[in-house]
């Protein structure tokens, strides 16, 4: 538990969720659930999904994507830990997938609260966020004014193409 004495540290963190094969609306849907399932992560504001084009590698299904704003007494490790593990209740298995290419589920842990930290196995706030539209368009509908390093959300998505990036109308 990530605490700096008896109690725990409450945090807010936000996530990026996305994915392009099955049915990623649904899976993100799930994939939510499944995060906030336990006391130990509380789902605080959900964005829209968004249909955008696929980055990395462009011969592909669009992808859906969404962001999440959670408060949560996991630490920032911990955090990664349990959306890993979902992800592979839903299908993804990192370790022999295309870089950049279709999955069912990626949860990015995007910032945890002020934390600035870099290990082998998880950076914040997240390394390339300012460079991605696909994640900053969500994110602004959530948290417009929320500072990731320097800038605030708002202040980064300005200079990106957002060219194909679609808000989806709520699911029926």
């Amino acid at each position: 538990m990530w605490a700096s004495s008896s109690r725990a540290v409450v945090a807010e963190a936000l996530l990026a969720l996305g994915g392009n094969t099955g049915d990623p609306r649904e899976t993100i849907a799930h994939a939510i659930d499944h995060l906030c399932a336990a006391d130990d992560v509380r789902l605080l504001a959900r964005s829209s999904d968004y249909r955008t084009p696929p980055w990395g590698v462009i011969e592909q299904p669009d992808f859906i994507n969404a962001c999440i704003k959670v408060e949560t007494t996991l630490s920032p490790d911990d955090l990664l830990t349990h959306g890993l593990a979902i992800e592979k209740i839903f299908g993804r298995d990192r370790a022999h997938e295309q870089r950049w290419g279709p999955r069912p589920l990626d949860i990015d842990l995007l910032a945890y609260d002020d934390v600035t930290m870099a290990t082998e196995r998880l950076t914040l706030p997240h390394p390339r966020i300012a460079a991605r539209a696909f994640v900053l368009v969500p994110l602004a509908e959530i948290a417009p004014d929320q500072r990731i390093g320097v800038l605030t959300v708002r202040e980064a998505l300005v200079p990106l193409d957002q060219t194909g990036i679609e808000k989806l109308p709520p699911r029926g």
